[in-house]
């Protein structure tokens, strides 16, 4: 699918997630783009900057982003694929670095001033999110609750849970950073137009962390089509990472983003 130069994309997860929670999709996504180059990045605070301050701000975020890629002399233009509070992030650095991002395919985000705060985070989650906030330092307690908000798959594949365990442990993420991450995504405005020219917006018609109307708000107003998945959870590229992947595929057949 890739053009005579490869994109580079780089991938960016939500609140407290890391690069090891794409889990199949990374490995799927990058045989589905040969000869593209794909990256996950953690967002500071989270994987392996867990050890880090997570900024209080989605900008503070994009120049964490901006200046770990500039280190590792990894050149744009980028390609940005990215879910929930990443998704905000990959919406900033389009807006304030626009000659650095080709594309963007933004995954069950919410964004102010679109959607009001009780789609952006649903009500009935209020009690199991208290209850995570009372296991935060028990790995795989705390785990199935993220699963039970986050997918909507009847059971967790495999041995999904003590995965996502056993990177909690290995890579754990301070309730001092999560509370951060979350004042930043709250505090978030984004741009009145699209940040990009070329944007594919993705979302699930059964999240239940955050309302589908929130990225029906979003293409409403950016004046862009969006692809709804009718039954996975919040977690689209757990919960069914194929059809993210064959969305972004027709997208670039498209022409929904070029090679840099």
């Amino acid at each position: 699918m890739s053009a005579l130069s490869p994109r580079q994309w780089i991938l960016l997860r939500g609140l407290t997630r890391e690069a090891a929670h794409w889990g199949a999709f990374a490995e799927g996504f990058s045989q589905a783009v040969p000869g593209d180059q794909v990256l996950a990045l953690d967002l500071p605070g989270n994987g392996e900057f867990h050890r880090l301050t997570s900024p209080l701000s989605v900008q503070g975020m994009v120049q964490a982003c901006r200046a770990e890629l500039a280190r590792r002399a990894i050149a744009p233009p980028y390609h940005l694929l990215a879910m929930s509070l990443g998704a905000m992030v990959a919406t900033e650095w389009a807006r304030v670095a626009p000659h650095e991002v080709a594309g963007c395919v933004l995954i069950n985000t919410s964004l102010r001033p679109f959607s009001p705060f009780w789609h952006r985070l649903r009500v009935h989650n209020l009690v199991p999110l208290m209850r995570l906030a009372r296991l935060w330092r028990s790995a795989e307690p705390a785990e199935e609750v993220v699963w039970q908000i986050t997918s909507r798959s009847a059971s967790p594949p495999g041995s999904l849970v003590a995965q996502w365990a056993a990177v909690r442990r290995l890579r754990p993420v301070s309730a001092h950073n999560a509370l951060r991450q979350l004042v930043a995504a709250a505090r978030y405005r984004a741009p009145a137009a699209a940040p990009a020219d070329q944007v594919l917006l993705l979302g699930s018609l059964q999240d239940q962390l955050v309302s589908s109307l929130c990225s029906q708000a979003i293409a409403r107003a950016w004046g862009l089509p969006l692809q709804l998945h009718p039954w996975a959870g919040h977690d689209l590229p757990l919960d069914d990472p194929q059809w993210v992947i064959d969305a972004v595929l027709r997208w670039l057949s498209c022409g929904g983003a070029t090679a840099g």
